[in-house]
């Protein structure tokens, strides 16, 4: 267990992330009193009845008053609401942080209406699944994941060291960035992927050629896999989108330059072309696996999960 970095947390928003932060937290002894707030009654008994807090608020105000750190959790189209609700109710010294996957808009929308007396420091936990809702969370979502952290160079060092302290306490590695660069680079490992996602199983329901049962049976892995980024959040990603439109955009436009010169390598039968790209980009997957981003067994360990539930399948027959 852990020393205690802040007597009272509050969480607003109390989804995927916003539950994991307050079950690992308490896993780790980081918090004595945790808040949390939520606008939907039946979200918060819920979380009430998960035991995912000590106090439960539907008064937003109540539940950051007297927080030494506040933690928005929700979706980004709704932060300049939320700092204009807390900005003149906030303690003196305390840290407000979010876990957005723009940075650039959330300074923009909280920056301006949050006071002088405490220290703004955004947030983005890279971990995640398709999942939502408190139910969904769980204490190890961030170990060995990275969380990166937007300060302005006019913050307190010492409050940028606490939060990283935290995030490093729930098992992440915390890197500092520029909000804009942080932008930039999550637009094309995290924003398009997404986008594409979406969009090809979109595509493939779409299709009258193709019956929607036959898309779910011969689901081969790489449909599948899509299918698992577009079941997420959709409120989340469309304020994602809203908020990060110019470098989405760019690395669209990148994107679609790129798709381009592939139909055409397939088009004209450039096999070159097309083993070139392929090699260049398997490469890529190595990197990953490397860096501890994922797990060396192929099919991204698909086959230990199905073994698992084939296992507990035969169990519940006997």
């Amino acid at each position: 267990m852990a020393d205690c970095l802040f007597p009272r947390m509050a969480l607003i928003g109390i989804g995927l992330l916003g539950s994991s932060i307050a079950l690992a937290a308490r896993q780790h002894g980081v918090v004595e009193h945790i808040a949390i707030h939520t606008r939907s009654a039946d979200t918060l008994a819920r979380a009430q009845d998960l035991g995912l807090g000590d106090s439960y608020h539907q008064d937003i105000i109540a539940c950051v008053r007297e927080a030494d750190l506040v933690i928005v959790c929700t979706p980004v189209g709704v932060c300049e609401a939320i700092a204009k609700s807390i900005a003149d109710h906030l303690k003196d010294g305390a840290i407000v942080t979010d876990v957005g996957s723009v940075k650039g808009s959330i300074v923009k929308q909280m920056a301006p209406y949050l006071p002088e007396h405490v220290h703004f420091i955004p947030g983005h936990p890279i971990a995640g699944t398709e999942n939502s809702g408190p139910d969904a969370g769980f204490a190890e979502l961030f170990i060995g994941r990275w969380c990166i952290l937007t300060p302005a160079d006019s913050v307190d060092r010492d409050a940028v060291s606490r939060l990283q302290a935290f995030w490093e306490i729930l098992g992440s590695n915390v890197e500092l960035m520029d909000a804009n660069h942080h932008d930039q680079v999550l637009a094309i490992t995290s924003h398009l992927p997404h986008l594409i996602a979406y969009n090809i199983v979109g595509t493939a329901s779409d299709l009258e050629m193709v019956r929607n049962s036959e898309v779910i049976k011969y689901s081969a892995g790489g449909f599948r896999d899509f299918t698992r980024l577009a079941a997420s959040d959709p409120t989340m990603w469309r304020d994602v989108f809203l908020h990060n439109k110019e470098a989405a955009l760019e690395m669209l436009g990148r994107f679609t330059e790129d798709l381009t010169a592939l139909q055409r390598a397939i088009r004209w039968g450039d096999g070159d072309a097309l083993f070139e790209l392929f090699s260049r980009t398997r490469s890529i997957r190595r990197s990953i696996i490397d860096a501890g981003q994922e797990i060396e067994a192929p099919d991204f360990g698909r086959h230990i999960n199905e073994a698992e539930g084939e296992a507990q399948k035969s169990q519940t027959r006997l």
